[in-house]
């Protein structure tokens, strides 16, 4: 049996508020930078990862600026999973999640039938 050595941390005191703020500095609590990069960050999934990869297909800049507006525009909307098309390729976005759940090349894509999407959008 191996004995556990309990070392006890001491307890910070609880903050008081800060009365010299504003209302309005109080109720919104600052964003980092890292939240806000987040935020705005399109994801891969493993499977749009794997799809993508043995299909050649090249995610460019451009590409990748046009989707990332695509799903800009499709969340202010308010749309929740997304069918984006850019040139011959078309995704399968999850709006809320920020995330692309599959692409499929224009050779690919003819005769596909997409479910579960809310929203189309032409990028």
């Amino acid at each position: 049996m191996v004995d556990r050595i309990y070392i006890p941390q001491p307890i910070p005191p609880a903050s008081q508020p800060d009365t010299t703020r504003s209302k309005d500095q109080q109720q919104s609590p600052s964003t980092s930078f890292a939240d806000v990069l987040a935020e705005k960050t399109l994801k891969f999934s493993r499977h749009a990862n794997e799809m993508i990869t043995r299909r050649g297909i090249d995610i460019t800049a451009n590409r990748m600026d046009r989707i990332t507006d695509a799903v800009d525009k499709a969340s202010a909307k308010g749309a929740r999973d997304s069918l984006i098309l850019v040139d011959d390729l078309a995704l399968v976005v999850s709006v809320k999640n920020r995330t692309v759940i599959t692409a499929i090349d224009g050779s690919n894509l003819k005769g596909n039938v997409f479910t579960n999407i809310d929203s189309a959008v032409i990028a």
